[in-house]
C-alpha cells in the first residue's frame, strides 16, 4: 500500500501601511526593490529579481553575469487581490521544474492605507517526504525576514 505524504503549508502574514493596490504592485512589479540578494538560486551573484506581472509570466533571477535562473511562473493573476506562483526550486536550492510547490499571496484591504498581506507556501509533498520537509523548514524560517523587507519597501 502506498502512503500519501501530506506536509503542512507555511503561512505567514504582515500588515503594511499602504493601499491594497500599492502593496500588490510593490510585491510583484517592485520585487527587485526588496528581495534580499542573499536569497539567490543562480550560479552567479544576483543582480536582479523579477516577476513578469501577468498570467504565465516568469519569476526569475538575473545574475551579475547576465545569466537567468527561474524561480517559477505565475499560475493565477488577480490584481490587486492575490496571485499564485510556482516555486520550482528543489531542497538543495537549485531551479528544478519537477518539484514545483506553490506560493499564494493575498492582499486584503483593511483601510485606505492599510493592507493585510497573507502568504501561503504549499504543496511541499511534490518534492517527496524528506526533501519536502527540508524545504518547508527552510522557508518557514526564511519568509518572515523576506516579508519584513517587503513591508519596509511598501511603506517607503
Amino acid at each position: 500500500m502506498n502512503k500519501t505524504v501530506t506536509i503542512a503549508p507555511v503561512r505567514k502574514s504582515v500588515r503594511v501601511k499602504a493601499s491594497q493596490a500599492h502593496a500588490f504592485e510593490v510585491f510583484t512589479a517592485g520585487l527587485d526593490r526588496w528581495w534580499p540578494r542573499r536569497a539567490s538560486i543562480g550560479a552567479a551573484p544576483m543582480k536582479a529579481m523579477l516577476m513578469e506581472p501577468h498570467l504565465g509570466g516568469r519569476w526569475y533571477e538575473v545574475g551579475e553575469d547576465g545569466s537567468q535562473a527561474t524561480v517559477g511562473k505565475v499560475l493565477l493573476w488577480d490584481p490587486p487581490k492575490r496571485f499564485i506562483v510556482s516555486w520550482d526550486i528543489n531542497h538543495r536550492w537549485k531551479p528544478d521544474t519537477t518539484v514545483g510547490s506553490e506560493v499564494e499571496v493575498r492582499f486584503t484591504m483593511e483601510g485606505p492605507d492599510a493592507t493585510l498581506v497573507e502568504l501561503e507556501h504549499r504543496k511541499f509533498e511534490v518534492m517527496g517526504a524528506e526533501a519536502g520537509e527540508s524545504m518547508r523548514k527552510d522557508v518557514d524560517g526564511g519568509w518572515p525576514g523576506i516579508l519584513e523587507s517587503f513591508r519596509a519597501a511598501a511603506e517607503q
